[in-house]
């Protein structure tokens, strides 16, 4: 997934600013789910993040693009599961990079839901369960 720094996300320093980033990752870990999970999930669960942690490497000035590569990193426990985000700019290098935890919840109840097997197995490899 592609962002372009904008001039409105641009701090007092001359890069993106932290919280744009944050948003960038968020953006980025929504569409993952939405990508991967199954209809019927999508459906029946959401997620939302509990915590996340960001390396800021480089910058990103107005103008400039990065790409977003996400992936689930380890199995999910009970209800939660943990996504990585990088993003790389036009050289290639890692600018941020994230890991954020986030709870499947029930989209009925609103209450958080175990990741099964079934939830899980498109995001992950065959013998990471």
């Amino acid at each position: 997934m592609a962002f372009k720094a904008e001039e409105d996300d641009i701090d007092e320093l001359g890069h993106v600013n932290n919280a744009t980033r944050v948003v960038w990752i968020q953006d980025a870990s929504v569409a993952h789910w939405l990508a991967a999970a199954r209809s019927g999930d999508r459906d029946c669960f959401v997620t939302a993040v509990l915590r996340h942690e960001v390396d800021y490497r480089g910058n990103i000035r107005a103008g400039d693009e990065a790409i977003a590569v996400t992936w689930v990193d380890g199995a999910p426990r009970g209800a939660r599961y943990a996504l990585r985000v990088e993003f790389t700019g036009a050289d290639g290098k890692v600018l941020v990079a994230s890991r954020s935890e986030w709870p499947l919840i029930d989209r009925l109840t609103g209450k958080s839901a175990r990741v099964s097997a079934e939830i899980a197995a498109p995001f992950l490899k065959t013998d990471e369960f």
